[in-house]
C-alpha cells in the first residue's frame, strides 16, 4: 500500500483515478434497451430507406410535362384513373392528359414524376365533408411543377451500404427510430457498470427503522444508489457495515461476490475516524488514502480491492454526493464508452459574495436565466450536513483554488446538476 498524506488537488486525484477506468465490453440488448447507452458496432443498412419513391404530399400523382403553364387563372383538366393510399400500391399508369390520386406516403404510381398537392387543386375547393368519399373523375390542376416536386425518392434517407451510426455513437430516440427503420430489432452497446454501493457506521439505521438517541437513518446508500442509476449504472447495494474489521470485510466479499465494476464506500476515510474502515480496505486491496483540496468532500479514499476499483467517499450527504458528481461520474461514464465527462456548465453572475477556504469550492446555488443572462445565488446554509442544500440547488458554483472571496456582480462558472429544464 502506498498512503497519500498530503492533500491533493481535485484534477490530480480525477487524473489518478481515471487512469484506472477504461470502456467495458460490449453487450447485445433490445434496441429500447439501448437509449441513452453507447453503441459498440458499426450499423451498415441493406436498403434504401424510403425503400421506394413516395408522395410527400396528399394531392395527384401528375407528369410534371401536362402541368405545364397551369394556374389558377388557366388551370389545366386531368382524368382521374386511380387512388392509392398509403400501405397500397396500383396497377394503374399515369398516361399524358391522367392522373392519380396519392395519400402521402403512397408509393409514386408508373409514369408519374410529380405530385401537386390538393391545395393547387379543384379537389381542394370541394366542402371538407366530400372530399375522399366520391373522388371526381376530373380535376383541375392550378399549379405548373417542376419533375420531383413533392416526391421523397427512394434512398432520400438512407443508401443501401451506407454506413448509417458507427461505433462510438451515443444512443438517443432517434438513433433507436432508425435502427427500428433498419429492421434492427436487437444492437451490441458497452454494457452498463455494476456499481456497489456500501455505508458504513455503527450509527446508521435502516430507512423503516425508528430513530433513537444518537443514531440517524442511512441517507447516503439511497442518494448514491440514485445518482449510480441516473448516470447509466446498476446499483448493487450491500446496506450497511457496521464498524467492525468482521463486518466490514463480509460485506467487502458480498459485494465481490456479486462481479461489480466498481465499489463505493461513505464514511470512515475522515482524518479521526476510527481505522477499522481503513484497515480492512488495505488489509483487502491496494489504497491510496486522499486528502483532496475541496470544499466540500475533503476525505476521499482510491485504491483497488482484488482488481475492482474502490472509491471511499465521505459520510456527510452533501460531501459524498458532491464527491460522486467530481469523481464516481466521470469514472462511469469511462465505462460506459462515454467520452464528455464534464458536467454542463455555465458562466453565471453572482448576486452575493461568497467567501471560501482557498480550496476548490462547490457552493450549492440556485440558476435563473433572466435577459439572456445567467445569474446564480446560494440556496442557503452551506453545511456539509445539509442536505436540503443539494434539493434547492440546480448548480454548484466552483469557486478555484486559493480564492477566498468573489464578489457580488463577478462571474463564476457553474457545474449544473439539473440541465437545461430548471434554468429555462
Amino acid at each position: 500500500m502506498t498512503e497519500v498524506a498530503k492533500m491533493i488537488s481535485v484534477d490530480e486525484a480525477l487524473e489518478y483515478i481515471l487512469k484506472h477506468f477504461k470502456p467495458l465490453e460490449p453487450e447485445e440488448v433490445e434496441i429500447l434497451e439501448a437509449l441513452d447507452r453507447v453503441l459498440a458496432e458499426d450499423v451498415c443498412s441493406d436498403m434504401d430507406i424510403p425503400p421506394f419513391a413516395n408522395s410527400a404530399m396528399d394531392g395527384y400523382a401528375v407528369r410534371a410535362a401536362d402541368t405545364t403553364g397551369a394556374s389558377r387563372e388557366h388551370p389545366v383538366t386531368l382524368r382521374v384513373v386511380a387512388d392509392v393510399a398509403a400501405g397500397h400500391t396500383t396497377e394503374a399508369r399515369v398516361e399524358p392528359g391522367t392522373t392519380i390520386r396519392i395519400m402521402t406516403g403512397a408509393p409514386l404510381p408508373e409514369g408519374a414524376d410529380t405530385v401537386i398537392r390538393v391545395e393547387d387543386t379543384s379537389d381542394w375547393a370541394r366542402p371538407r365533408r366530400e372530399r375522399g368519399r366520391e373522388p371526381s373523375t376530373k380535376v383541375e390542376v392550378y399549379h405548373a411543377a417542376e419533375p420531383g416536386e413533392n416526391v421523397r425518392p427512394a434512398g432520400e434517407d438512407i443508401r443501401r451500404g451506407e454506413l448509417v451510426l458507427p461505433r462510438g455513437t451515443l444512443i438517443r430516440a432517434q438513433e433507436i427510430g432508425v435502427l427500428a427503420s433498419l429492421g434492427k430489432s436487437t444492437v451490441y452497446v458497452i454494457r452498463r457498470p455494476r456499481v456497489a454501493i456500501l455505508a458504513t457506521g455503527d450509527e446508521l439505521l435502516a430507512i423503516d427503522e425508528p430513530v433513537t438517541p444518537g443514531k440517524i437513518r442511512n441517507s447516503n446508500e439511497y442518494s448514491n444508489a440514485a445518482l449510480v442509476q441516473r448516470y447509466g449504472g446498476i446499483p448493487v447495494r450491500l446496506g450497511i457495515a457496521r464498524d467492525s474489521v468482521e463486518d466490514l470485510t463480509a460485506k467487502i466479499n458480498e459485494g465481490l461476490a456479486q462481479k461489480v465494476d466498481l465499489f463505493l464506500t461513505s464514511a470512515g476515510v475522515s482524518v479521526g475516524d476510527y481505522d477499522v474502515v481503513k484497515d480492512v480496505l488495505n488489509a483487502e486491496g491496494e489504497m491510496r488514502f486522499w486528502q483532496v483540496r475541496m470544499k466540500p468532500g475533503k476525505p476521499l479514499a482510491f485504491g483497488l480491492i482484488r482488481g475492482v476499483p474502490l472509491i471511499g467517499l465521505p459520510g456527510n450527504p452533501v460531501s459524498s454526493m458532491v464527491s460522486f458528481e467530481q469523481f464516481v461520474r466521470p469514472a462511469m461514464l469511462v465505462m460506459e464508452g462515454k467520452t464528455r465527462l464534464a458536467k454542463p456548465a455555465v458562466e453565471a453572475i453572482l448576486e452575493e459574495d461568497m467567501t471560501s477556504s482557498g480550496r476548490r469550492h462547490f457552493v450549492r446555488v440556485i440558476v435563473e436565466k433572466r435577459d439572456g443572462q445567467y445569474y446564480a445565488r446560494t440556496t442557503g446554509e452551506q453545511g456539509s450536513g445539509v442536505l436540503t442544500s443539494m434539493v434547492k440547488a440546480n448548480g454548484l458554483a466552483v469557486i478555484p483554488e486559493g480564492v477566498e472571496l468573489v464578489k457580488a456582480g463577478e462571474r463564476v462558472t457553474v457545474q449544473m446538476l439539473d440541465w437545461p429544464e430548471s434554468v429555462e
